[in-house]
């Protein structure tokens, strides 16, 4: 490890006596003053210091002012110092500086310092909390106005002042007394140097960026007892350095404790804290993120972790945010923070209760059922829309959907399986394809509203190009799973924890759980469901408004079917995704997956329904020549 220059060391010790001066006046240490009545001879100041927690005695005479007791941790000193005389006073000011954290012992006289003992670090136990004890009267010659802290013990002349030790846990004190990061961050920042610096509740390391700083991987230092693999590593990009300083040093503090960083929030932190702060420097904005990776025990299911900061420019009191910090989970057991500001802050994983789904169980085996029934569904589907004669325009449309059915259910079969496997790359590809499948979907839905809409209103004298349909259905999704495999870090593993046994998490491929993930599963998938829902809706509010005069309409079957065929087709259904909220949420979701898992078996009764329909009744079907030519298309259409 690197040791400091003696200057350097004192430099930080005075330092760490300011600050802890400013701070607060505690009885961590010990501050004694008078004034010291002596005759016109040459003085001397004499100590005998010895290793304890007994007493300190002051004292004076006409000629001598005497330190002497055992209150150190190390030291062990005796001797004296011949002091400055002047034949004209008579009188001098003195005080006694007793820090037992550093194990440092100062006495200063006419504003002159003279260290007795030199601080040995900082100290496990120390004597500290000294007392007031026996005092012993002087004539002449002695102290007046003797004081501790400020305050008067006594304005008469005394020879003698005894003040009794205990001893105690320094380090722990001074670890529940600090003030935290502001306190440690100056300390280190004010060292004026580069390396390393161990304190109490922190170990801290300066790194000097000069003007070829081109980014830095560094583990951080940490107490002898920390594993190494445990230890957090930070990485410093080459955009922290300034370019208007040839220069710049940036201070690296990693805590161990998380007791200085409680705030008022009932959320828990891990113990791990990492510092961050460049020299008179306010970092923020950074296009290259600093990237802090933590190492950590796995947590419960039911826990998610978050990284959180705290500005202590902004905030006085802890306060974590997650403002400026993305989370990225690399493992159960690790977990890589990326922010963009630096300032004064702690980085930490904040964990806090995830929300977790009611009959999880139930919901999986229902959905993995009804996929199931739909792929074979739909592949009896595909096969009477490829043997019909006359290949329309319309079993073309029903075909293209039927695929993309078959596809989504088979990849949500396989999405669990494929989780399982711990494969980064088999679980992005499959979570890719799975969207591809939903996109899919969805388009085709909006391309049947879409093809009933022209037979309706009858748009186009001619019918459009089939491969136009085939493009939307099949190659428009192409483009929005092409870019989000392009932007990375969206599809992965997905953990979907069930509220009665949340050690036990149901895995699957899909979009992980980040925030741009979520963006893009608003912007497209929300998105998306939305337009096809609502276009949906509109065109099953015109079919009805079309046909329901029809004669045949009046037959209650007739009419369930044809709605009700006409609202799978459109994608109506999967608005009651929209509806999962309030006491009925839990009937809603399961609703919403027993009608959308079965879609491919309900369009596959459908076509049989109505195939039985057309062969009962042949009069029907000639009998629709009569009206008019758009409930003919609508009526081909049905029976399609």
């Amino acid at each position: 490890m690197e040791k400091y220059p003696k200057t350097v060391r004192m430099w930080i010790i005075t330092c760490l006596l300011l600050i802890l001066g400013q701070a607060t006046e505690n009885d961590r240490d010990f501050k004694m003053c008078g004034t010291w009545r002596h005759g016109i001879a040459p003085r001397n100041l004499k100590y005998d210091l010895k290793t304890g927690c007994k007493e300190i005695e002051i004292s004076a005479n006409e000629t001598t002012l005497s330190i002497q007791g055992s209150i150190t941790a190390k030291c062990t000193q005796s001797s004296f110092i011949n002091l400055e005389s002047n034949p004209l006073q008579n009188q001098s000011n003195f005080c006694v500086f007793w820090e037992p954290l550093l194990d440092l012992l100062i006495v200063e006289v006419n504003g002159k310092n003279h260290t007795l003992c030199r601080s040995n670090g900082f100290q496990e136990d120390c004597c500290t909390d000294l007392s007031q004890d026996q005092q012993e009267n002087a004539g002449l010659y002695g102290i007046v106005n003797g004081s501790t802290h400020g305050d008067i013990i006594s304005y008469e002349v005394k020879k003698i002042y005894n003040f009794k030790g205990d001893s105690i846990n320094c380090k722990k004190k001074f670890c529940d007394e600090a003030s935290g990061a502001n306190m440690i961050e100056e300390v280190v920042m004010k060292s004026n140097t580069t390396g390393r610096l161990d304190l109490p509740c922190a170990q801290s390391t300066i790194i000097e960026m000069k003007e070829d700083f081109t980014g830095l991987h560094l583990t951080l230092p940490a107490p002898g007892n920390v594993p190494p693999n445990l230890i957090p590593s930070v990485y410093l990009p080459s955009c922290l350095k300034s370019k208007s300083r040839s220069i710049s040093k940036v201070v690296c503090t990693y805590y161990k404790d998380q007791a200085l960083f409680q705030g008022a929030s009932n959320s828990t932190i891990l113990n791990d804290i990492v510092g961050l702060s460049v020299e008179n420097e306010i970092i923020k904005n950074l296009t290259e993120p600093v990237k802090i990776k933590f190492h950590h025990s796995a947590l419960p299911a039911n826990y998610s972790r978050r990284c959180v900061s705290w500005d202590t420019r902004q905030d006085n009191d802890v306060n974590w945010r997650s403002d400026g910090c993305e989370t990225v989970e690399i493992h159960d057991t690790e977990t890589e923070c990326h922010c963009n500001h630096l300032t004064y802050f702690a980085i930490l994983v904040e964990v806090k209760q995830k929300a977790t789904v009611r009959h999880l169980k139930a919901l999986t085996f229902i959905t993995a059922v009804g996929c199931a029934v739909s792929l074979v569904s739909c592949v009896v589907l595909f096969y009477w829309l490829c043997k019909r004669r006359g290949k329309t325009q319309i079993s073309l449309v029903h075909r293209g959907l039927v695929v993309a059915i078959f596809l989504l259910c088979l990849f949500f079969i396989l999405t669990g399986t494929m989780a399982n496997l711990t494969n980064k790359v088999v679980c992005m590809i499959t979570g890719s394809l799975l969207h591809y499948a939903l996109l899919s979907t969805l388009c085709w839905m909006a391309m049947e509203v879409f093809h009933t809409f022209l037979l309706i209103r009858k748009v186009f004298d001619t019918t459009l190009p089939t491969w136009i349909f085939y493009l939307v259905g099949f190659g428009l999704p192409v483009l929005p799973v092409s870019m989000l495999l392009l932007i990375g870090d969206i599809y992965g593993e997905r953990k979907i924890v069930p509220i009665d046994d949340v050690e036990n998490p149901y895995l699957m491929c899909w979009m992980v759980k980040k925030d741009k993930s979520l963006l893009a599963h608003y912007l497209v998938n929300v998105g998306l469901l939305a337009v096809v829902v609502s276009s949906g809706a509109v065109m099953l509010f015109l079919v009805v408004r079309e046909i329901r005069n029809r004669p045949d309409w009046k037959k209650i079957h007739v009419a369930f079917l044809s709605i009700w065929g006409l609202t799978c087709l459109f994608g109506t259904t999967w608005g009651l995704g929209f509806l999962d909220f309030g006491p009925m949420s839990e009937a809603i979701l399961f609703f919403f997956c027993i009608i959308n898992s079965l879609q491919g078996f309900f369009l596959m009764l459908r076509y049989y329904a109505l195939e039985r329909m057309k062969k009962k009744d042949r009069s029907f079907s000639d009998g629709s020549s009569s009206g008019s030519s758009k409930q003919h298309m609508l009526q081909t259409y049905e029976k399609s």
